[in-house]
């Protein structure tokens, strides 16, 4: 009996894992660059949406303050009322941060690479 079909098979084995390694090397690949493009793609939807809302809140509070300026008399006591409103808003989202901003962040992204 001769060895030449089991040479044969070995090598047809040995090619198909060749194949089968480099098929999931890219399958990985793939996999990290979807991954990536959707990770890039919520970080610059983000960043838009940041900059839009950015500029509305802006606006928005010139407005505020003018309109308390105008009630309480003066330009100057809206605006540092709504600067004292602010201040008291950031110290109450300050003391709650954990919970508030870096448990949900966490997990959005843990859950984003997963």
């Amino acid at each position: 009996m001769s060895k030449q079909p089991t040479i044969n098979l070995i090598e047809t084995l040995f090619q198909q894992s060749k194949e089968y390694a480099q098929n999931r090397f890219d399958l990985y690949k793939l996999k990290a660059a979807d991954k990536t493009a959707s990770i890039a793609s919520a970080v610059i939807t983000g960043i838009v949406l940041f900059v839009v809302f950015f500029i509305f809140f802006i606006v928005l509070n010139i407005g505020i303050g003018l309109l308390l300026g105008d009630l309480l008399g003066k330009a100057s006591w809206g605006f540092l009322l709504l600067a004292a409103i602010y201040a008291i808003a950031g110290f109450v989202l300050f003391s709650a941060r954990n919970k508030v901003f870096r448990t949900p962040v966490t997990k959005m992204i843990f859950k984003k690479f997963l």
